[in-house]
């Protein structure tokens, strides 16, 4: 690229919502922003921002503004489902306020609620989506009976289902009674409701599933029933997460199961 071509890496940033231009060119400065892996430091640094991956302190940069993604807290009952050809409630009831046309990342079975990410990045989407980046999600189950730490343990160790073994990759204990306990899993599995299976198999069948984060995201305070875009910095995460090669460890807490 030329010195006349592209965009300046402060205006970008500037654009992007990152910071001021006078503030992006303190971080460009203090080498803190990389354009295709490689630190950026100099202030007439150009960019294409349609090709070129930018991070600063390590976090994606999205450039183009065509992109939405939206955070909801998917109700108990509703299909993870952009149009259900039975009829049920699905998931467009929850996007009504934004003009692009969003897609669900990966899916909860109508009576799991909780966390699921919306967006019209197809790209984002999939690479969320594949087995091989490993997402983790946490849950927490209200189960059915007293949970013994020999039960914790044997969840972490693995238990054997019919479609081969599966280990969580941390569990514990949140609550219990002499009737239901409170269980918080983490897993990266793909499998079909591996969380109500795997509960079941150690004699603790699920009562109340929800799913309390997706990778980098939280569910926090959101009501349920309720969507929101995600901040600069959620989305930033993100992204850095999907541009990450398949197999690299991802930060706790994400995933792209069904439980």
């Amino acid at each position: 690229m030329t010195d006349t071509e592209g965009v300046r890496l402060q205006k970008a940033l500037a654009n992007a919502g990152v910071a001021s231009r006078r503030v992006a060119e303190d971080l460009i400065v203090q080498g803190r922003v990389r354009v295709n892996g490689v630190v950026a430091d100099q202030l007439g640094s150009r960019i294409d921002p349609e090709h070129d991956l930018v991070d600063v302190d390590g976090v994606a940069i999205q450039f183009d503004q065509s992109k939405r993604y939206v955070v909801l807290n998917k109700p108990t009952g509703v299909v993870s489902s952009m149009h259900d050809d039975r009829g049920r409630p699905d998931l467009r009831q929850f996007t009504r306020e934004w003009p692009e046309r969003l897609y669900n990342v990966g899916r909860l079975d109508a009576e799991t609620s909780g966390l699921l990410v919306l967006t019209n990045d197809g790209e984002l989407a999939h690479v969320l989506a594949h087995p091989s980046f490993g997402v983790t999600k946490v849950y927490v189950a209200r189960v059915r009976g007293t949970v013994t730490a020999r039960t914790i343990s044997r969840l972490t160790r693995g238990v054997e289902l019919e479609d081969g073994p599966i280990a969580a990759d941390k569990a514990r204990l949140l609550d219990r009674s002499a009737a239901t306990s409170l269980v918080e899993l983490t897993l990266h599995s793909g499998r079909n409701r591996i969380v109500r299976r795997m509960l079941a198999e150690v004699g603790h069948p699920v009562e109340e599933l929800v799913r309390r984060q997706f990778g980098p995201l939280h569910l926090g305070t959101l009501p349920a029933g309720k969507a929101r875009e995600l901040t600069t910095v959620e989305r930033g995460a993100l992204l850095t997460l999907a541009r990450r090669e398949p197999g690299e460890p991802t930060p706790p807490g994400d995933d792209r199961e069904t439980p």
